[in-house]
């Protein structure tokens, strides 16, 4: 990663202000060698806290490390569904370790992912049930991958709930009816950098129709860069870049959209902003 960036102004948010960027993965960007400076960097732009997110046992440990070490930094643990096969009695009793820490506020990334064929849908319905489970007995909020299986994790999620401590259909990708139906049943829908891209037209009309108070943002970095930075590495920053577009869409303010979706994170995860 180069230290300095691009001189590509900034969405500037008011100083009292606060964004909280709800899905990344910080151990992924350049390994994790320029955590400090990438949340450096975040912090002075408004973007006051991070979700950094677990996908399997090593980068589950990684993001508690991080949330340990550095300020505005919280954890959430679990096993991706292309690492389904992974998840051993074992492992689970890991998991289950590692979300005691203090610093974890959720479980996941958990989820189907219907694209990729990384794991058998069957081993992927099975880690996913498991996992949800234990979420619920350690009264985690659960946070969900949904790539093209809208329906079958819909259907998962109401046959296992309720669910008292929440949740985030991460990285939403479907329409206005759909983020409806998980709205019902108590989750949250949070919205990456995608959104700015022209043709994401689904999306915009999504976001459109979903209640702001619902609403989360995230970047998923380092995946994901919004414009204007699409196709290079995102990171916690660009969270400014996604919240102005939902404001644009909205027809409000960045301010409004900072205000909402950081109380929303703030009542779901239980964090401080």
């Amino acid at each position: 990663m180069s230290k300095k960036k691009k001189n590509i102004p900034l969405p500037v948010l008011d100083r009292h202000a606060s964004l909280v960027d709800s899905h990344c993965h910080l151990d992924m960007i350049d390994d994790g060698l320029y955590a400090e400076l990438v949340m450096d960097r975040a912090l002075a732009a408004g973007v006051r806290a991070v979700i950094t997110i677990g996908i399997d046992l090593p980068s589950s440990i990684k993001a508690v490390a991080f949330a340990r070490r550095y300020a505005g930094v919280y954890a959430a643990v679990g096993i991706h569904p292309h690492h389904a096969a992974d998840l051993t009695d074992a492992a689970l009793a890991e998991l289950a370790r590692l979300a005691g820490d203090g610093r974890v506020v959720g479980f996941g990334e958990i989820g189907i992912d219907t694209v990729k064929d990384y794991a058998p849908l069957a081993v992927q319905q099975s880690a996913f049930i498991r996992q949800l489970q234990l979420a619920k007995r350690l009264n985690l909020p659960v946070i969900i991958h949904n790539r093209e299986a809208h329906e079958q994790i819909y259907e998962l999620l109401k046959s296992h709930g309720p669910w008292p401590a929440g949740g985030v259909i991460h990285c939403f990708s479907g329409d206005g009816a759909t983020a409806e139906k998980f709205i019902e049943l108590g989750f949250y829908i949070s919205i990456p950098g995608v959104v700015t891209f022209a043709n994401a037209l689904l999306l915009h009309e999504a976001v459109r129709a979903i209640p702001l108070n619902r609403l989360l943002v995230e970047t998923d970095a380092p995946f994901l860069a919004p414009v204007p930075f699409r196709g290079k590495t995102n990171e916690p920053l660009y969270t400014l870049y996604t919240a102005l577009k939902i404001a644009e869409l909205k027809n409000i303010t960045l301010e409004e959209v900072a205000a909402q979706t950081t109380a929303n994170a703030q009542k779901l995860f239980g964090i401080s902003v």
